[in-house]
């Protein structure tokens, strides 16, 4: 009877043990393993990026300004043209006749207007005879200096220096002064412009902060900009934003800020579509925390989750403002030195404790606006 009682006896106590230790571990669970990220201020480039397209700094459309049939073409199309440098020649013949008719009247009525100035003197010769010859000597000048003029005319030449395009007319072809169609173009592509879309609200903005120092400037009234290509790739000389050239589009709202670009090498060309990136400024005490880390609570509202000195879990309610690299620049909710969770997030909650291991955080170069593209490289 007594090995039965203390059989019964064990096995009760070994229960109660086993339900204290249940109750102990459901009151104290072991810390959940999370990693977590150090927060520190850091200098943050920010920048926006902007669509634009490009434009020529100078362009031309060549035109006869005689008519006649063109005898010669002087150029290679594509290539580099010089400011007066002949481009076509208009068959001159009936211009240097009519210049050479216009040159014989002038000397005559010259000739006839020296004769008479003695004879005026002498009062040989009425005051009005003479006043007659004077007069058409000036007309004969003024006929022989048009003749020469149209005769230069017969000579294209181009008014500009810069890339010259294909020609729409080719030996042979009649052409009229005054006429819509001309006869080729020609672009200055060195520099180039770039004419970039904004609104004025944010155009403001950007130029209070070129006022107050934190936009990087080049010079009065400019600013640095950098190019991305239509492939994605940069263009490497740096340009400068000319607020001069703004125009505000009545119906948007948006404004045109024109940048000056260096194109030696001729790879920018008119028309190209492209992504201008302006640096606004840098800020010293930026803090940056992962994507991943931040979450939206039912009213939308961003926060995050804090490991406390305790080891302990808390929400924090964040500001966030623009996305950079992959981490939101925080400005209100966060300090310097407090850890948040990055990893693990799905197995904490708040108020429970935590054993945190410390993960490195990247640390980008720029950043973009919301409405723009971040490229980490532009530095």
């Amino acid at each position: 009877m007594y090995p039965k009682f203390i059989i019964l006896s064990l096995v009760l106590a070994l229960s109660a043990c086993d339900r204290q230790s249940s109750s102990a571990g459901q009151s104290a669970p072991l810390p959940v393993a999370v990693g977590v990220i150090t927060l520190r201020t850091q200098p943050v480039t920010l920048s926006t990026s902007l669509p634009g397209r490009t434009a020529a700094v100078r362009s031309a459309e060549v035109r006869p300004q005689v008519s006649g049939i063109i005898l010669k073409r002087l150029f290679t199309e594509g290539t580099e043209v010089k400011a007066g440098q002949q481009l076509y020649q208009i068959d001159p013949a009936s211009y240097q006749a009519a210049y050479d008719r216009a040159l014989a009247t002038f000397n005559n009525a010259a000739a006839v207007a020296r004769r008479y100035k003695p004879l005026s003197d002498a009062h040989a010769i009425s005051a009005q005879q003479y006043d007659d010859a004077s007069a058409s000597a000036r007309e004969a000048a003024a006929d022989m200096q048009t003749a020469r003029v149209n005769l230069d005319y017969t000579k294209v030449n181009a008014p500009i220096s810069g890339h010259i395009g294909r020609s729409v007319y080719t030996e042979g072809a009649l052409v009229t002064s005054g006429q819509s169609a001309y006869l080729t173009t020609i672009e200055q592509l060195d520099p180039i412009y770039v004419d970039i879309s904004q609104s004025s609200q944010e155009l403001l903005r950007l130029r209070k902060a070129l006022a107050d120092g934190r936009l990087k400037a080049t010079g009065d009234h400019a600013a640095a900009v950098q190019l991305i290509l239509e492939d994605g790739s940069r263009y490497a000389p740096e340009g400068k934003l000319q607020f001069s050239e703004v125009t505000v589009d009545e119906g948007t709202g948006s404004v045109t800020l024109r940048a000056a670009f260096p194109n030696p090498q001729n790879e920018l060309l008119p028309g190209m579509f492209v992504h201008a990136i302006l640096q606004q400024g840098v800020q010293d005490q930026g803090i940056l925390v992962p994507q991943e880390s931040v979450g939206h609570d039912i009213k939308g509202q961003p926060y995050v989750l804090v490991v406390n000195a305790d080891s302990g879990v808390e929400q924090r309610a964040i500001v966030t403002g623009e996305m950079i690299g992959g981490q939101w620049l925080v400005s209100q909710g966060l300090s310097a030195g407090e850890r948040v969770i990055t990893d693990g997030l799905q197995n904490v909650r708040v108020g429970g404790k935590v054993s945190a291991t410390e993960r490195q955080a990247s640390v980008p170069a720029a950043a973009g606006n919301k409405s723009s593209i971040t490229d980490s490289s532009a530095q």
